[in-house]
């Protein structure tokens, strides 16, 4: 075995023999994989081996396409088979909810260039005829998908990496991890110790003990799984192709055809944990007891969709542990505070995903970049919050949805809530409906006396669609309070901190006493933050931006290698804090506070560090609803006190709560974009319309060249937002946007502007289609709806009541 290499990928399964590829691929001929038994030993050997590309999260299902379209060419530089059954997806709605969803996906699959269609239940019939249509009242066909013998495809990576020069080293066991000065590592196995720049882990299994030997609690857990093969089945006998995979919603249940057989499969509710604190060592090539007893009304169900199912024998039952994370997608990515460690695991869906986890991380290790947004799938979405009971309670709830919806506005129960600010109760009192963002609650909307504060999980407008019109109203009308405490802020201190920020930041950094907005970029010149940045003081700074990407800009800001005399502090669980926003804003909180908040001494985007009321406070004018405004900052110890203040001096002003669903309303009727849904690391300045805050006149900042590239030839697309006519639902996201019968964009997010009465959806589309009264179809539900593009926003286009 070698004593050195470029990079050691631990763990032998299909996703650690594609990372292997693809390092290899990439140029990294220097690498090795690690497995402590034979590959495919762990959960790789008795899986399914299905493959599809349906994902709610589109960068997630063109990362599955990519595998998919993959396997062809491992075959043929492997020469190894990967038994490629490509015969294609069908989706089976048996509610209005489910047949929406299908909608929606097939709206989403025409920009994404993947052939999908809605058909009738006989059409389904003739690609799976062992359907009982009786209990269904819609469908969905993709061709891509299949399923694929998963020995063979892992086969087929390595020995395609082998001959690009990796190297496979079997029944070798990872004992340390020990960090190096210089950053790279000493991987000590029971065979020697190898000197690795880089380490990966990819052992599936025990990605969770991997973890430990660096220190870290990796979100991870595996579940029971079972699934049933048939004997043969005289309704597939004749059949010139296999049966198309069949998703069942209704019945949480996937089949597929095994041999001249069925095999199904059940993601059933109350799933049994395997080995919540310990992975066994020697556990290899091993199934997990039958639970028939346990498992029979499920599988019922399917023999009742699926009734040939029914009169079959049972040739083969496997039973066998599978890891997720809490939210069901992958872990990938490196890990803050690790130099050169990385993680590629809780990829239960290994041969849909495997080969997209294996580029973008192969990417990201060799050219410090993923290559393209894959936020949903990032590593840094976990924070601190999710800890081993919190991964205990969300992976076995995310288990049993595996084949429910997740309706746009549902929020899921499990493990919550954990984080709460201070004023947490004084919400609930209100009418809040929470959600959680980054394990914090934080409130939707406020139900009025006499309305149940629950909403019906839907697709369409619900019945919080009236309250939600009452709380925008409200804040254009005359004040409104919206705790922000569930935002993302930093502080960074120092005397180098202006000079390290005015490299790390696109944007002219603030003067003390003022506020700026502050795009990031990365290398590539696209956005990885848009964020504010308050200067405090000349060695002070406060920096606020999305809540969820917490762990993801602090990962950042430690990977642009501050200095030693700057200083970088998370302050998410030590400020708290609350927007004002409306027309009486100013008044209510001039009666708070000795500081002149007159419009000429207290402008637009200043900051001063004031008393409000008992709560000695940050206070900026600035806000996101397109009213005057303030954002307000404190400690915990003070924000209830400040909470009760700003209630009590407000009753008579007409002080409203509002939640993230108004503030979603408003902040598009003025066309502000938002990081995540319309502003994420796929797009550049010039596309979103942030290259009007970046400073091209400083010498040097990260993704500058690219940035001054773009801005010399102009964008490929734009960022806009479009009245859409006639809708009686709002857009979700990722709908295709069409123009003359092709798709020409897609949707990022939307809501209705009940304010100025109009549905409203924010996209891309093409630069030279980005003009006032431009028309565009988008497919809502099924149905063509009009959508014309709004260069100026629809509310206050002038911007007179943000800076009144």
């Amino acid at each position: 075995m070698r004593t050195s290499a470029r990079a050691v990928v631990i763990g032998g399964g299909v996703v650690g023999a594609s990372v292997l590829y693809h390092l290899a691929k990439i140029g990294w001929a220097d690498v090795m994989l690690l497995e402590k038994s034979e590959l495919t030993s762990g959960s790789t050997w008795h899986a399914a081996g299905g493959m599809h590309t349906f994902n709610g999260e589109a960068n997630i299902s063109r990362l599955q396409k990519y595998t998919i379209d993959l396997y062809r060419e491992i075959e043929a530089l492997s020469g190894q088979s990967c038994g490629l059954h490509p015969n294609g997806g069908l989706m089976l709605a048996a509610t209005q909810g489910e047949l929406d969803s299908l909608k929606l996906i097939c709206s989403r699959a025409r920009y994404l260039g993947m052939e999908t269609e809605m058909i009738s239940l006989e059409q389904a019939r003739e690609f799976n005829p062992l359907i009982d249509t009786r209990h269904f009242i819609g469908a969905l066909w993709r061709a891509d998908g299949g399923h694929c013998d998963p020995s063979g495809t892992t086969q087929a990576y390595a020995k395609a990496a082998r001959k690009l020069g990796a190297t496979v080293e079997r029944f070798t066991r990872v004992l340390e991890l020990q960090p190096r000065t210089d950053g790279s590592w000493d991987v000590v196995t029971d065979k020697g110790t190898v000197r690795a720049e880089h380490v990966v882990n990819c052992a599936g299994l025990w990605a969770r003990e991997v973890g430990h030997l660096v220190g870290i609690e990796l979100p991870v857990l595996a579940m029971e799984h079972h699934y049933l093969i048939t004997e043969d089945l005289p309704e597939l006998e004749g059949r010139a192709q296999e049966i198309v995979n069949t998703t069942d919603y209704a019945g949480e249940i996937y089949m597929r055809q095994e041999r001249r057989g069925a095999l199904i499969g059940t993601y059933e509710p109350h799933g049994i944990v395997w080995s919540p604190l310990k992975t066994p060592d020697d556990f290899s090539m091993q199934l997990l007891p039958e639970d028939f007893e346990r498992l029979a009304p499920y599988f019922e169900v399917g023999f009742r969709h699926f009734p040939a199912l029914g009169r079959a024998g049972i040739r083969k039952a496997v039973n066998g542990p599978f890891t997720f994370a809490p939210d069901g997608n992958p872990l990938v990515g490196p890990v803050r505070g690790l130099r050169n460690y990385w993680v590629a695991c809780a990829v239960m869906a290994g041969f849909s995903q495997g080969g997209g986890i294996g580029l973008v991380l192969s990417r990201w290790m060799a050219l410090n970049d993923p290559g393209q947004d894959i936020l949903s799938m990032d590593v840094a979405r976990f924070g601190a919050f999710a800890t081993p009971k919190y991964t205990s309670i969300k992976v076995p709830e995310n288990y049993a949805r595996r084949f429910r919806l997740a309706y746009p506005n549902e929020e899921l129960p499990a493990a919550r809530p954990v984080r709460r600010s201070p004023i947490h109760e004084q919400l609930l009192a209100a009418g809040a409906v929470m959600g959680a963002n980054f394990g914090l609650e934080n409130a939707l909307w406020f139900a009025p006396a006499g309305v149940a504060p629950t909403e019906t999980p839907t697709y369409r407008r619900s019945e919080a669609f009236p309250v939600v019109r009452a709380e925008c109203q409200a804040v254009r009308g005359a004040v409104g309070l919206y705790e922000t405490t569930n935002y993302g802020k930093y502080e960074i201190t120092g005397r180098g901190a202006r000079a390290w920020l005015d490299r790390v930041f696109a944007c002219r950094l603030p003067k003390v006493g003022r506020l700026t907005l502050a795009p990031m970029l990365n290398a590539a010149g696209r956005i990885v933050g848009d964020l504010s940045i308050a200067c405090l003081a000349e060695d002070r700074f406060l920096i606020v931006g999305s809540g969820f990407a917490e762990e993801f800009h602090m990962r950042w800001f430690h990977g642009a290698e501050p200095p030693a005399d700057v200083h970088i502090r998370s302050a998410a669980s030590t400020l708290c804090g609350v927007s004002i926003a409306g027309p009486r804003a100013r008044e209510l909180v001039q009666s708070l506070t000795r500081l002149d908040l007159s419009a000429a001494a207290f402008k637009f985007f200043q900051v001063a560090q004031t008393a409000i009321g008992f709560a000695p406070s940050i206070l900026t004018r600035a806000g996101f609803t397109g009213e005057l405004g303030y954002e307000i900052w404190t400690t915990p110890d003070y924000f209830t006190a400040l909470y009760e203040d700003l209630w009590e001096a407000g009753r008579g002003m007409g002080l409203k709560h509002f939640g993230g669903r108004a503030l979603s309303s408003l902040r598009l009727e003025k066309a502000y974009g938002s990081f995540n849904k319309d502003f994420r690391p796929d797009y550049t300045p010039g596309e979103t319309g942030l290259d009007r805050f970046i400073d091209f006149d400083k010498a040097a900042f990260t993704g500058r060249d690219a940035a001054a590239a773009e801005r010399a030839s102009g964008p490929k697309r734009r960022f806009v937002v479009m009245e859409v006519a006639d809708a009686e639902a709002d857009v979700v996201g990722y709908e295709s946007i069409m123009k003359d019968g092709k798709a020409v964009g897609y949707v990022t997010s939307g809501a209705f502007g009940h304010c100025i009465g109009k549905s409203l959806a924010a996209g891309y589309v093409p630069a030279a289609l980005a003009r006032e009264g431009t028309r565009f179809e988008i497919d809502i539900l099924g149905e063509m709806r009009m959508a014309t593009i709004r260069l100026e926003p629809l509310y206050d286009p002038q911007g007179l009541r943000l800076r009144a």
